[in-house]
């Protein structure tokens, strides 16, 4: 059974730093290319980053280039995304997934920018 768990949202004022974290199991992790999508409230899914399977390929929404860095430990199964200089706009439930549309994910992790 495909098991995606993300940790590490929270509340963060603008201009703030987080690092979310996703647990893989259930499949070949190595070999799969991952990614980051987001759901703003009231907005459908937005993918943010992917990676591929080696970690030496990433891609970013021109929304957060510059700003955010997807990254992974093959060794642990696990998918993370910095995310810097964060701003109201970003506020949004992050979900890892398996696939860029999201279409299989886990249940994500909260992370709202206030001051």
């Amino acid at each position: 059974e495909v098991q995606l768990v993300e940790s590490g949202g929270g509340l963060v004022q603008p201009g703030g730093s987080l690092r979310l974290s996703c647990a893989a199991s259930g499949f070949s992790f190595t070999f799969s290319l991952m990614s980051w999508v987001r759901r703003a409230p009231g907005k459908g899914l937005e993918w943010v980053s992917t990676i591929s399977n080696g970690g030496g390929t990433t891609d970013y929404a021109a929304s957060v280039k510059g700003r955010f860095t997807i990254s992974r430990d093959n060794a642990k199964n696990t998918l993370y995304l910095q995310m810097n200089s964060l701003q109201p706009e970003d506020a949004a439930v992050y979900y890892c997934a398996r696939d860029r549309g999201g279409v299989v994910r886990g249940r994500g992790t909260q992370v709202t920018v206030s001051s």
